[in-house]
């Protein structure tokens, strides 16, 4: 295994993570959720 292999693998591995990310973010079924973390800011104690 040399340099070049580790490369491809992580360069691979960064785009499925990328991927996964924007997919994980677009669910609607966590749209709530999203919603509801984005008013914590302006809730009162």
């Amino acid at each position: 295994m040399d340099i070049t292999t580790l490369r491809v693998a992580a360069t691979v591995l960064s785009f499925v993570t990328f991927i996964g990310i924007v997919l994980w973010t677009i669910d609607r079924r966590k749209n709530r959720q999203f919603e509801e973390a984005a008013q914590l800011p302006f809730q009162e104690d």
